[in-house]
């Protein structure tokens, strides 16, 4: 696996977390999803972090 495609990866996952978890927090503040828990929410925000993080560190410090 190339190093470009791995940083490709971990920044879409990056997207995808974030975008999830913006998403179901301003549809459960809406009371449309009130069914889904805060702790899910937390789980996609961590999961977005340390996507970001593993990103950035492959792509600077990483030299595979």
């Amino acid at each position: 696996m190339s190093q470009s495609f791995l940083n490709r990866l971990l920044t879409q996952a990056f997207g995808v977390f974030l975008g999830i978890g913006i998403a179901v927090w301003l549809l459960r503040g809406f009371g449309i999803l009130t069914f889904i828990p805060g702790g899910v929410i937390l789980l996609l925000f961590l999961g977005a972090i340390a996507a970001g993080l593993i990103a950035y560190a492959q792509k600077n410090w990483w030299r595979l």
